[in-house]
């Protein structure tokens, strides 16, 4: 196992965020789960997992709307989410 790089570690934590920022509203935090095939018990245990990272933000870049709302929220360039998800992708 190597050490994670500062970008891995960027984007993790931007998706981490993203996630917060995603299950603050009910409706979008049941889309996020039904899209996903998780259930709360199964986001909390893979949490860490590359993959379900970029999936929750993949979720998100499904729906513009989501998207922007999250990267104005978390004050960050929509595309920051993109890349992030594209780096977990990546490390999957």
């Amino acid at each position: 196992m190597h050490p994670a790089s500062s970008n891995e570690e960027a984007a993790e934590t931007t998706a981490l965020r993203a996630i917060a920022w995603t299950l603050s509203d009910e409706d979008r935090a049941a889309r996020l789960l039904a899209l996903t095939g998780l259930d709360g018990a199964g986001l909390r245990a893979r949490i860490g997992e590359p993959a379900v990272l970029a999936a929750a933000l993949g979720f998100l870049e499904s729906h513009e709307p989501d998207l922007l709302a999250c990267a104005d929220a978390l004050d960050v360039a929509p595309l920051a989410l993109v890349r992030a998800r594209a780096a977990l992708e990546d490390t999957a």
